[in-house]
């Protein structure tokens, strides 16, 4: 049980289904921009309303950012769906 810390770097937006709310609004938003250097760099995502903001909040303490990895950065917002 319990959530699992989401990378926030390097998860797809698959992972943040977890959180209720935070997919595909936000999910999306963190899932196209990045690298990130530290979590708080979310809430400067252009054109996050205030409602997914707060929804972000909610479960920031659940977001960790470890170093992209390019390989697996590019394809987080696939997810390999298309192949």
């Amino acid at each position: 049980g319990g959530t699992d810390k989401v990378d926030i770097n390097n998860a797809n937006v698959q992972a943040y289904r977890q959180f209720p709310g935070m997919y595909p609004t936000a999910a999306g938003a963190i899932a196209s921009h990045g690298p990130y250097k530290e979590v708080g760099e979310i809430y400067k995502i252009p054109g996050l309303s205030e409602q997914v903001k707060g929804v972000i909040k909610k479960y920031e303490g659940q977001f960790v950012v470890l170093p992209a990895n390019e390989a697996y950065f590019i394809d987080r917002i696939n997810n390999g769906m298309y192949r």
